[in-house]
């Protein structure tokens, strides 16, 4: 495989670390790649690495806070696109996650992943991970609330359970597996839930 060449229209060498370092560590995990690895695939040398980074576990971290920034744009744009319409919010995230569950290529969630391999509470990517999940489970009470649902703490956990055990699932089966029916089973929960009239 010919390697590329930085050029001058390249992204500028930490968004190429960070790009780099997002595609190995879901394709192989985090203890499965090295600097090594990460600099050569960003197309420069350790030296630049750590000019960016001060350690892997930071770029871990950045890398983690990045995706989870990108995962909550999902929410906005669902807020976009019904504006004050939260049970139209709740089905049309429920229609993504249908399709993203469908995407043979992925590999559960990157966020969960990492938190299996990094058992550490100290490491920096740990307090990513946990606000991320967090803020997720806060944010599916929110709107099962303003959706009207009588009990949306409970709902939002069943919710929030029936989701991350469908991405394990699909870390650990692949697309045959149970979570490919996670969508059909959230709307059946929605449905089947008691809403303040």
């Amino acid at each position: 495989m010919l390697r590329k060449i930085a050029t001058a229209d390249s992204p500028p060498p930490r968004e190429r670390i960070l790009a780099a370092a997002r595609e190995l560590f879901y394709a192989r995990g985090i203890r499965g790649v090295s600097v090594d690895d990460i600099a050569t695939a960003a197309q420069t040398n350790k030296m630049t690495f750590y000019r960016h980074f001060e350690s892997k576990d930071l770029l871990v971290a950045e890398t983690l806070r990045l995706l989870a920034q990108e995962a909550d744009g999902v929410w906005d744009e669902l807020e976009r696109a019904h504006p004050g319409d939260p049970v139209a919010q709740l089905r049309a995230w429920v229609e993504h996650i249908g399709t993203m569950m469908a995407d043979c290529r992925n590999r559960g969630c990157a966020l969960a992943n990492a938190a299996v391999e990094i058992p550490e509470k100290d490491h920096p990517a740990r307090a990513v991970i946990e606000a991320y999940k967090k803020h997720k489970r806060e944010r599916i009470t929110a709107l099962c609330r303003s959706a009207g649902y009588r009990d949306p703490e409970r709902i939002a956990d069943e919710i929030f359970l029936l989701f991350e055990g469908a991405r394990v699932d699909q870390q650990s089966v692949g697309a045959g597996g149970a979570g490919m029916r996670v969508a059909e089973l959230i709307r059946t929960l929605l449905k089947s839930s008691p809403r303040i009239t």
